[in-house]
């Protein structure tokens, strides 16, 4: 008799693949490689080159990083639709300090306190008031952006120029060996960093679950109001660090700025993975989808097409995320 015992009939059986989780790990990757791909073969000349991609990522690190912080809250079930209004009052606020003789850092730092204040301001009416997010921050993205233009007197703010310049410009012969902008290397220093924050610390965990399962989170001790609360703060900390961002690259407070951003912001999330009903979600992914929404709006601008083309191809992108995010979810099995 032997002692091995025959494989049961469940080891047996092949393994189906979960094609939802391939497409949410691979789909953003092909889909960056793919618009790549068109705008190479469609504008090879102008598309394909070192200044081009510089560009590009350039302005994918104010998208980046703002999409860094939207990431948590949609992860935690929540949305900011702020987050353009909140930039645009960064800058002009950096700038004005600057202009009263604040040092840069100083500046910097007070641009990004001016995120977490909106982040609490935003957290406090949600969890305080049992306000949905949704209406919170639309309101918000009214307030702070007439916030914006009273601060500035309905005009852009100039500020003097200082080390704040430099972080999103294009690098000067002695400085290639960077390879990046600082701004560039700031955005991927803060993706490793809320990667780790979402998979090694309590507060990651936490967050997935209030987005999982409100209810269960609390059954199994987590605080939610405080959660949130912190979710918003540090969420819009990160909107703070993207106006800093911004500032650079406008060198001028400006608040008409990001408008519109939000759209690009949270359908960057989307397009990374996450699902706008929550628990869901990657950083990396968010990043990829950065990337998308950048080599989109350059490829367009490449291509000559008229901005009111630019804006239904980016609408297009948004209901097409949506729609794989719904299929991911409600596929039948």
């Amino acid at each position: 008799m032997s002692d091995v015992a025959p494989p049961s009939l469940e080891s047996a059986a092949p393994r189906r693949i979960d094609w939802s989780a391939l497409l949410a790990k691979l789909g953003p990757v092909a889909g960056l490689l793919f618009v790549v791909a068109l705008f190479a073969f469609l504008k090879p000349r102008t598309f394909l080159t070192a200044d081009n991609f510089q560009i590009m990522l350039q302005q994918t690190a104010v998208v980046g990083i703002a999409a860094l912080g939207m990431t948590l809250i949609i992860i935690s079930g929540g949305i900011d639709l702020s987050i353009g209004s909140n930039i645009a009052l960064c800058t002009v606020a950096i700038a004005l300090m600057l202009a009263h003789g604040v040092p840069p850092i100083i500046a910097a730092l007070g641009g990004i306190a001016v995120g977490a204040g909106c982040g609490a301001l935003i957290g406090l009416l949600i969890t305080r008031l049992h306000l949905t997010p949704f209406i919170v921050t639309l309101g918000m993205w009214g307030a702070l952006r007439g916030a914006a233009k009273g601060l500035a007197r309905e005009t852009m703010v100039a500020a003097p120029q200082t080390w704040l310049n430099e972080l999103l410009q294009n690098l000067s012969l002695d400085r290639r060996w960077m390879i990046f902008p600082p701004g560039v290397w700031l955005m991927l220093l803060l993706t490793g960093l809320t990667a780790a924050l979402l998979r090694y610390t309590r507060f990651g965990r936490h967050i997935f679950a209030i987005g999982s399962n409100e209810q269960t989170a609390r059954l199994c001790g987590v605080s939610i109001r405080r959660t949130k609360l912190l979710i918003y703060i540090v969420g819009l900390s990160f909107a703070g660090a993207a106006g800093v961002l911004q500032f650079s690259y406008l060198t001028v407070g400006d608040p008409t700025t990001a408008s519109g951003l939000e759209l690009a912001v949270i359908a960057a999330v989307v397009i990374g993975g996450a699902s706008l009903n929550g628990g869901e979600g990657s950083v990396f992914g968010s990043l990829i989808g950065a990337l998308i929404m950048t080599v989109v709006a350059n490829g367009c601008i490449k291509l000559d097409l008229a901005n009111w083309v630019q804006e239904i191809v980016t609408g297009g992108i948004i209901i097409a995320a949506v729609v794989l995010d719904h299929w991911r979810h409600h596929r039948p099995v």
